[in-house]
């Protein structure tokens, strides 16, 4: 992990020391409040002669808390600087105290890291310290101390408040210090309450440091095993300290090492890891510099949470920790459980690393827990991204029965994320995998069914298509393969065959007898298999839909038809009427066979009775494709037969649905009925009726008395308004057919009163919307449309200014196609005279 502040503690002293000059100067030269700035410029000046003497101390200025502790000292002054060239305060005096603490508060965490600095360093930090926390301006602006620290009137803050308590004890330390034995040290080390055990730890760190005590007085006093002994149970300022001088104790001694290895003391170790972050730090630097010693690293491994604490330190924020992490990570790497316990918890190194690296055995262990881990989408791209996906298609191609099995199970959990499947495809194992299944070694068998479930995977991708003669090759296999098998097989084929560059690919697979040999599958048993089957017979049937019709037969449509009754599969009822939808629409074979299965009511009720998302939309695009069939305008009987069974409310309430085709399917099946509407109507003057019509069937749009069901009157059917709110959307899909269908209420016979109708409602504007973004053809019917409204002076008076500019750009930079169609419009708006080059 790289710290977002890269410069180093000596650059930030060295800033530091210019950025004190700067504001003592300007406190010293502010017109505003004179007396206290150049007090609080006295105080600023005593910082020059410390930061001097952390900067000599390369061991000190190396520790993170005492960069931690500069830095916010750093941010202090910068306030300091904004309050003085700032100062129009109407109470500076409060201002100035809060930042003056602020900087004693800083100034603490560099002298709570500081225990083994030498004693006149610590002093001189401490006595500055105490000052600025005790600081307190009166009215006269003079600072003065507090009598005692008993009733300091600073107020503690936050995490930093046990720092300014820290450097009170150290100053007792250094006064009571010649009074204080080392016989005292120890008892208090042993069986003090937390503040006398505070105290020995700090005067036996200036021990260590000054060697006043050695090895064998740590020896013989046990030091090591009473300060493990009181970490479980110290306060936090107290754990840290105990951990910074275990560290101190361990380095470069081997004897004081070995006394740190039992598995207490690791597991007190390992618990500070998820403390404060400080002692997480001290923890793991701790535990890295005793990896080095092969007990540790196989009882560390052992300890329940440490790797998973070691894995989320390794990516975490703070630098160090992360460096120490990644050290005992690669340390505890040579044990295989270990380097499992780290994959489970996300680091995946190790574990490539083995399967790159490691013995045969190893290998195997590595891929049989990867193909049983439930990995993540991350997870399995860092396993993709490290190179996890080579060695395990090496064992594969070329390792024993063994090796191949887990191999591959590896890469069918591997293969669930797409940038792996590139990647298996780029390292060649196609080929491999259709040649296992079409081997009849039975030793092999075992393997047949992890290596067509990647296929199926794999061909997920469109890079599959580069690998010639694949579909044809797992055609064959169909017939010659187990259930699971041949339903992995069935997916690869349709996931194959989906693809949007694969027609030739689809033509093949048809000149092969794909249809004849999957239809026997519409009376397979296993209702996965015969959905799978039913799936790619979908994909195929969107080509040459007459080719198709033939090759199905009557026999097979009945068992489609079967299935759409029966199934209780929404997704195979939605394949299967898919299917029914790419049929010719002249087909008249088709259409008896569909009528005499009284398929129209089961549409109908399907409709009716709703589906959950997942396939709503595909049974909705399905459904509106065969009411096409049934609502042709050529075959009066079978449009009231449809509207008869309630075909006209499911065309609206398709409408309404999220699906653009579906919505342009419905409006295609309204048109062709409504085409036939001024024919069938119910002339007002007839007098060859035995009881007069309702006058609420009377059409002012077709002159006549319409109903619904007989003469599929949009108008009386309530289909414009839900057609104009199409135009109204923002998907331009279904303009063309929706426009077509409002253009069957203008026919020749009707369009005065037709466009009298649209006048009064929001059609010309919605129409005018297609002008503006829709498709070259949908503009074309546009156009028509308002021309023949435009016709009427009623109607141009109305609506014709608000065409204009549209017309106007579409005639200067619309496409060619539409320019005599423009021109007729602009001149029935009066913009251009009808002997115009335009026409």
């Amino acid at each position: 992990m790289e710290n977002p502040d890269s410069r180093s503690i000596s650059e930030i002293e060295s800033e530091q020391q210019a950025s004190t000059e700067e504001v003592v100067s300007l406190a010293k030269n502010s017109e505003f409040d004179r007396e206290i700035f150049t007090e609080f410029a006295v105080l600023l000046d005593k910082f020059t002669p410390v930061l001097v003497a952390i900067k000599d101390n390369e061991k000190l200025m190396e520790r993170p808390p005492v960069k931690k502790g500069v830095e916010s000292i750093e941010k202090e002054l910068t306030r300091a600087n904004k309050l003085i060239e700032g100062a129009c305060s109407r109470s500076p005096i409060k201002q100035i105290e809060v930042v003056t603490q602020e900087l004693g508060r800083s100034l603490g965490l560099v002298l709570f890291a500081s225990i083994d600095a030498s004693t006149e360093v610590k002093q001189d930090i401490a006595a500055l310290h105490r000052e600025l926390m005790n600081v307190k301006f009166d009215i006269s602006f003079t600072p003065s101390p507090s009598p005692s620290l008993g009733s300091s009137p600073c107020v503690i803050h936050g995490q930093s408040g046990f720092v300014s308590e820290q450097g009170s004890f150290i100053n007792e330390i250094e006064e009571e210090k010649i009074s204080l034995s080392i016989d005292d040290v120890v008892l208090q080390l042993k069986y003090g309450n937390d503040e006398e055990f505070r105290l020995a730890l700090l005067v036996l760190s200036d021990f260590i440091r000054d060697q006043v005590i050695d090895k064998e007085w740590i020896h013989e006093e046990d030091i090591i095993p009473i300060l493990f002994n009181r970490l479980g149970s110290s306060k936090p300022h107290n754990r840290l300290t105990i951990i910074q001088i275990l560290r101190i104790l361990a380095l470069d001694n081997d004897e004081n090492k070995e006394k740190m290895t039992d598995g207490v003391c690791l597991s007190g170790l390992v618990k500070s890891l998820a403390r404060d972050a400080d002692e997480g730090r001290e923890a793991i630097g701790l535990l890295s510099e005793l990896s080095d010693i092969s007990a540790v690293r196989r009882r560390i491994g052992r300890i329940q949470g440490c790797i998973v604490m070691l894995v989320t330190m390794l990516n975490g924020d703070d630098p160090t920790a992360s460096h120490d992490a990644a050290k005992l990570l690669i340390a505890l790497s040579s044990n295989t459980q270990n380097v499992l316990h780290m994959a489970e918890a996300g680091y995946v190194k190790p574990l490539v690393r083995c399967l790159k690296e490691g013995s045969d055995m190893s290998k195997i262990l590595m891929a049989t827990a990867v193909s049983r881990m439930e990995l993540t989408d991350q997870c399995r791209a860092s396993l993709g991204e490290d190179g996890a996906v080579e060695p395990l298609v090496k064992m594969f191609k070329s390792g024993k029965l063994e090796a191949k099995l887990s191999a591959l199970n590896a890469l069918q959990n591997l293969s669930y994320l797409t940038e792996n499947i590139k990647r298996l495809i780029s390292s060649g194992i196609v080929s491999p995998l259709l040649q296992l299944l079409f081997s009849v070694t039975s030793v092999l068998m075992t393997l047949r069914e992890p290596a067509s479930a990647i296929l199926a995977r794999i061909a997920q991708s469109e890079n599959i298509l580069v690998k010639q003669d694949v579909a044809q090759q797992m055609l064959s296999l169909l017939n010659l393969s187990s259930p699971a098998i041949q339903f992995n097989l069935l997916q690869a084929l349709n996931s194959i065959a989906s693809h949007s560059s694969a027609s030739k690919v689809r033509r093949k697979m048809k000149e092969n007898c794909a249809v004849q040999l999957l239809l026997p599958f519409l009376t397979e048993s296993n209702i996965k298999i015969r959905s799978a089957a039913l799936n790619l017979l979908y994909t195929l049937s969107k080509d040459s839909p007459e080719e198709f019709m033939e090759q199905l037969g009557e026999s097979y449509l009945i068992n489609i038809v079967n299935i759409i009754s029966s199934s209780a599969s929404e997704g195979e009822k939605a394949a299967a009427i898919g299917i029914v939808s790419n049929l010719p629409v002249s087909n008249k074979k088709s259409t008896e066979v569909l009528k005499k299965l009284h398929f129209l009511p089961i549409l109908i009720s399907l409709m009716s009775s709703g589906a959950s998302t997942s396939t709503k939309t595909w049974l909705e695009e399905s459904i509106a494709g065969v009411l096409i069939r049934f609502t042709i305008p050529s075959d009066k009987k079978l449009q009231l037969l449809s509207a008869e069974l309630g075909v006209i409310p499911i065309l609206l309430k398709l409408l309404a649905s999220e699906s653009s085709v579906a919505k342009c399917r419905a409006a295609i099946s309204l048109t062709q009925l409504s085409q036939n509407s001024v024919a069938l109507r119910k002339s007002r003057k007839s007098r060859w009726t035995c009881m007069p019509p309702s006058s609420d069937t009377f059409c002012q749009v077709h002159d006549g008395y319409c109903v619904v069901k007989s003469t599929f009157c949009l108008v009386k059917a309530g289909a414009v308004p839900p057609l104009i709110q199409i135009l109204e959307g923002e998907e331009r899909e279904a303009d063309e057919a929706v426009l077509n269908a409002l253009a069957t209420l203008l026919q020749d016979e009707i369009w005065e009163s037709g466009s009298l109708y649209m006048a009064k409602t929001s059609a010309v504007q919605a129409i005018i919307r297609v002008l503006e973004s829709g498709t070259v053809k949908a503009q074309e019917k546009a156009l028509w449309i308002l021309e023949r409204i435009f016709s009427i002076e009623e109607h141009r008076s109305q609506h014709g200014e608000s065409a204009q500019a549209v017309l106007i750009d579409l005639a200067q930079n619309g496409h060619p196609r539409l320019k005599s169609t423009v021109a007729k419009v602009l001149a029935r708006l009066q913009l251009l005279q009808e002997q115009s080059s335009y026409f």
